[in-house]
């Protein structure tokens, strides 16, 4: 008992920065709490760690792991969000954050703390559509967003937020089912992990799909940082 006791204290704190088209998430692996901000396309990564170090000023912490809305290289950016403001491409979150500091895509940073085995495909339905999978504990970061869907139209078009409140919840779920159904015949995995904020509205999923808990990103967060539980292809940074 006392062993297991030394090694959780051993562990480093983790900061966990959920960042999404409408909120920023964050948390620590030892507070558990869950405090947030509104993002949206004014918001800056300069003013997003601005923002984040006021929010947990009362928080202390050892390492960061940030989930982002887009592809990541090199533990930073390679280009600008779709939903946020301007100046993430290339930003050094380690150097605004003072610590030691892992950047990946956020559909990823969730699907990591989803995953129950197997293949796995992970659809953030959230302001866009995020996607990562899982093969035999290997994550792999997707775009599956913005390839073309129907009518000269996206995935992310038919299925994120905007969609959802343009045509109403029927008319989405429908899409959302379709998405799947594809999805699941392209890709063939053992089972589609539903998270994001609008997962929850959707009804009547197939055998193979699952909703995920709301905290799997931050459980993802944590994982980043946990030696040996989330193997090194697609979080290289």
């Amino acid at each position: 008992m006392a062993t297991k006791t030394a090694k959780r204290k051993s562990r480093p704190t983790v900061l966990v920065i959920d960042i999404g088209g409408s909120r920023v998430k964050v948390m620590t692996s030892t507070e558990r709490v869950r405090r947030a901000f509104a993002s949206g396309p004014g918001l800056s990564a300069k003013v997003m760690v601005r923002k984040v170090k006021a929010l947990t000023k009362d928080w202390s912490y050892d390492v960061v792991a940030i989930g982002y809305p887009g592809p990541v290289a090199n533990n930073r950016p390679l280009s600008e969000p779709h939903n946020l403001g301007q100046g993430w491409g290339g930003f050094n979150f380690e150097k605004a954050f003072r610590r030691p500091t892992k950047v990946v895509n956020d559909a990823l940073m969730q699907a990591i703390g989803s995953y129950q085995g197997g293949r796995m495909l992970f659809l953030g339905l959230g302001t866009g559509l995020g996607s990562a999978m899982i093969v035999d504990g290997i994550p792999e970061p997707m775009e599956l967003a913005h390839l073309p869907y129907k009518h000269g139209k996206t995935f992310e078009q038919y299925v994120g937020a905007a969609a959802l409140k343009r045509v109403g919840r029927k008319k989405w779920q429908r899409a959302v089912d379709d998405v799947i159904k594809r999805l699941l015949a392209a890709l063939e995995p053992d089972y589609i992990m539903l998270g994001g904020g609008n997962a929850d509205k959707t009804a009547k999923l197939p055998r193979k799909v699952r909703v995920g808990l709301n905290t799997n990103a931050f459980e993802g967060g944590f994982r980043l940082w946990r030696k040996g539980a989330v193997k090194a292809r697609g979080v290289r940074g």
